[in-house]
């Protein structure tokens, strides 16, 4: 275990890292969001091959290529190409691009699970397809992708440790960093483990409490059935 002397000296550092490891989760999971919203609805329907076609190979290659060669060829490739992105940026963009992939199936499954009579009702109040959307289908779907994309945001939180692999001065890459000038690897990781579990577990649970309010909602919001004192009883032959 680390000295107080050692936590003194390390922590103002390490939690000038944790502040870049929540900046680049929190601008990679808001970029994430978007373009999943968007590509889920590009897949909504096969018919639409002009659209539906692109989304899915985007889906396809983001999800079969590895996570940390997206980084590099955000940070590392791009520039060849004229584009030179800052180590931040990079991250974001290659977190981003990543946990979108996922959270376009996840809303793509919870907008198609939306019952087919919602769907029936929009087009016969004659409803536009972005007002049905808008209004009927995305906040009851939205209802039930809560849940998973809460734990895709935990995922990302600990994904975005993989920024230090650019060059970002992170959580995890100024651990490093401190280890090399202290040689307590395993004092400074352990410290680094409490303080990602110090925020990742906390929201674990809030995502969990909120998954089972949803649910108990979505169950209590039900037709209720008559109470058997209240049914009237069959006359005795």
């Amino acid at each position: 275990m680390p000295t107080l002397d050692e936590l003194g000296a390390w922590l103002p550092r390490l939690m000038h890292g944790l502040v870049f490891t929540v900046q680049i989760t929190v601008g990679a999971f808001v970029l994430a969001v978007v373009l999943g919203l968007i590509v889920a609805l590009l897949r909504l329907s096969p018919r639409r091959k002009l659209v539906y076609i692109p989304a899915t190979i985007y889906v396809e290659v983001l999800r079969g290529t590895p996570l940390i060669l997206q980084l590099f060829f955000a940070y590392f490739a791009l520039p060849s190409a004229g584009l030179r992105l800052s180590p931040v940026v990079a991250a974001v963009i290659g977190l981003g691009l990543n946990t979108s992939a996922y959270l376009s199936e996840v809303f793509r499954g919870a907008i198609l699970g939306v019952d087919k009579g919602q769907w029936e009702a929009s087009e016969a109040l004659a409803m536009t397809w972005v007002g049905m959307m808008r209004h009927t289908i995305l906040p009851q779907a939205f209802r039930s992708a809560i849940p998973p994309t809460g734990n895709y945001a935990i995922s990302l939180f600990k994904d975005s440790a993989l920024a230090s692999t650019v060059s970002v001065s992170e959580l995890l890459f100024t651990g490093q960093v401190i280890g090399s000038e202290t040689f307590k690897y395993m004092q400074v990781y352990l410290v680094i483990g409490l303080l990602y579990l110090a925020l990742s577990y906390p929201t674990s649970r809030a995502v969990l409490r909120l998954e089972r309010r949803l649910d108990l909602s979505t169950r209590t919001s039900g037709p209720r059935r008559p109470r058997r004192d209240h049914v009237a009883a069959k006359p005795v032959p």
